[in-house]
């Protein structure tokens, strides 16, 4: 059992790769507390990764860089790119791929234009002061039909009842689902918003919750062992990428295909976006 101190840092890493501290700006693999959040981001990587086999990816603000090592599994080539230097370094170190490299960089200024054929960019738009100018940033890298694919969590299932946001210090701003969509039609054409939504074991779970479940394993003292079993054993098929109510879903997931021709940064939907 980790003492109390490690209970939040990556354990088991390989020779020479320095462990990685959960602060909760990013989840992490090999962290079991985190499992569920871990392999709620990792399932949309492997959705994703199944869609871009043979392209050139951009990994934004990777992370870790375990994102990054799903993506270069089928991928032509993959860069991961992130600002801080503790996950860049440990990134670069852990996964290693001929396909794959890690540099460092900011979102809203990182890369040359019409580089890539997929720009990912999961979990981080909401900790970013200008979410507008990152998009189109992260368009202007996409070559002539490139897909950005960007997620973010739902406010209505993250905040506690009648909240407006969620306690997370790392997040500047949270969405609902129209409200993401119009920040992706301010800087793209076609956008699809698809939702992250519970599956397998974590959908039981959520209709026992809805049942009782929680009072029963309260009363037999169940809690404990209960959770200490089932969270590690999440795994991502326990989570499903697809279409459905949006209020309903954790995250969302948009997909969003580049203008042919023209610059948002002067459009009029440019500017709704920039005035709200």
């Amino acid at each position: 059992m980790a003492a109390a101190g490690q209970a939040h840092v990556q354990r088991n890493q390989p020779p020479g790769v320095p462990p990685l501290e959960l602060t909760g700006e990013r989840t992490l693999p090999d962290v079991p507390a985190e499992n569920y959040w871990y392999r709620r981001h990792l399932a949309v990587y492997e959705w994703i990764g199944a869609r871009v086999i043979g392209a050139r990816v951009l990994d934004m603000a990777c992370g870790e860089g375990y994102g990054s090592e799903v993506l270069s599994r089928g991928a032509a080539s993959v860069v991961g790119v992130d600002a801080n230097p503790q996950a860049h370094e440990h990134a670069a170190l852990r996964y290693r791929r001929p396909n794959l490299r890690f540099e460092r960089g900011a979102a809203q200024s990182w890369g040359r234009s019409g580089s890539f054929d997929a720009v990912v960019f999961l979990q981080t738009i909401e900790h970013v002061p200008d979410p507008h100018a990152v998009l189109c940033h992260l368009r202007d890298l996409l070559a002539p039909g490139g897909l950005l694919y960007v997620s973010t969590p739902n406010v209505r299932r993250l905040a506690p009842p009648g909240a407006a946001r969620s306690d997370n210090p790392w997040h500047l701003r949270e969405y609902r689902a129209s409200e993401f969509a119009s920040l992706c039609r301010s800087c793209f054409d076609r956008v699809e918003v698809l939702g992250v939504f519970h599956a397998r074991r974590l959908l039981a779970h959520e209709i026992a919750l809805a049942c009782g479940w929680e009072r029963v394993h309260r009363a037999l003292r169940l809690t404990r062992p209960f959770y200490d079993r089932f969270v590690p054993a999440i795994s991502s098929r326990d989570f499903s990428v697809r279409t459905g109510n949006l209020e309903r879903a954790l995250d969302f997931l948009a997909v969003c295909r580049q203008r042919s021709e023209g610059s948002l940064r002067t459009s009029a939907a440019s500017a709704a976006w920039a005035a709200s």
